[in-house]
């Protein structure tokens, strides 16, 4: 993670730009709350942000996932690529769940006149690698809750997967102190 702050110089008065690298373990979690067919839901979600050097690591988030986000960036074809001939293959090879729901999905649709990847590249690779296909940009939101929320009625159509979510949340109940009053409305994803 890159931090960008301006500070004022004590010597020379005037305003300079500091940037500050920060380690990220590979992985960063997010709660988001949504309704969903008049059901509220509580998606888990772990971005690995695609970092092959977190490789090893990531390889345990998609053991046991009810839906699996792939994403690349339309503005640099090396994202696509990565995500065809890495990133799928990580998916096929440690997902342990036969009706995981998995979702391609093109971002920075914002940028459309620095696009390298048309989205019919896009619909391909989905069909390709069995998957559902949105595009949208971070930057705007266009597309990014529907991206969600699709992805949460797909899972929801699955029997086997409700079931496993409902025994999953049963566990992580009675896992729980009675007094733990820990609340996700502050997070960025709520």
């Amino acid at each position: 993670m890159r931090i960008v702050t301006k500070h004022k110089s004590p010597n020379t008065g005037r305003k300079r730009f500091v940037v500050a690298e920060e380690f990220c373990g590979g992985v960063d979690f997010k709660i988001k709350q949504l309704t969903v067919g008049g059901k509220k839901l509580k998606l888990t979600i772990w971005d690995t942000a695609g970092q092959e050097r977190f490789r090893t690591l990531t390889s345990s988030y998609y053991r046991g996932a009810q839906g699996i986000i792939l994403a690349y960036d339309v503005t640099r074809r090396d994202t696509f690529i990565s995500l065809s001939d890495i990133w799928a293959k990580e998916v096929e090879r440690y997902s342990t769940n036969q009706d995981c729901v998995k979702m391609l999905v093109g971002n920075k649709v914002d940028k459309d006149s620095e696009r390298f990847v048309s989205t019919e590249e896009g619909i391909a690779l989905a069909k390709e690698l069995g998957c559902l296909f949105f595009e949208c940009s971070a930057t705007t939101l266009e597309n990014v809750h529907q991206c969600f929320e699709e992805l949460a009625l797909k899972i929801m159509e699955v029997p086997s997967l409700v079931e496993e979510g409902s025994t999953a949340l049963k566990r992580n109940i009675l896992m729980q102190k009675p007094d733990d009053q820990t609340s996700y409305a502050d997070s960025c994803c709520s």
